[in-house]
């Protein structure tokens, strides 16, 4: 089973993916996070009672005007037919312009309440198994220091 832990200045995130359920998108988050490409951005959208989004690469300068439309300089398939998907607290999900356009931008759930209307439109990916108090810790601006990817 693999596993990541999302480093930031508020604490720890640990994530189980859903593998089986989004195979694409976990390899492509993961091969970004090994490549060290999410180290030093920011979660550059965060909407309480709805979601912290971070993964543009932009956001290592949150002053930069293009903040929150950057990606990897590709764009990846969604996965909506698996099982798991299902926006609820703790959900990580690939963020998107619109449908198979994703690629590095992800977001986490703050709740079910507000996200019902993402399930089967953004592919969930996994889930923060601990560490959850932290989503509601972060800020506008908080650094994504580092994740590390765990292969059990």
């Amino acid at each position: 089973m693999r596993t990541a832990e999302i480093h930031t200045p508020k604490g720890v995130m640990e994530v189980t993916f859903y593998q089986e359920d989004a195979p694409n998108t976990v390899e492509n988050f993961v091969k970004l996070a090994k490549e060290g490409f999410y180290d030093g951005l920011a979660f550059h959208r965060v909407i309480p009672d709805f979601v912290i989004q971070g993964g543009c690469p932009y956001s290592k300068d949150m002053n930069d005007p293009r903040v929150g439309t950057g990606g990897p300089g590709y764009q990846i398939r969604c996965e909506l037919t698996g099982g798991n998907q299902y926006h609820d607290r703790g959900v990580l999900s690939m963020a998107h312009a619109g449908r198979n356009t994703g690629g590095s931008q992800f977001f986490i759930c703050h709740n079910r309440t507000n996200t019902k209307h993402l399930d089967r439109q953004h592919t969930c990916f996994g889930k923060v198994t601990s560490g959850l108090d932290v989503i509601d810790l972060i800020k506008q601006g908080d650094k994504i220091e580092k994740i590390v990817i765990k292969e059990e």
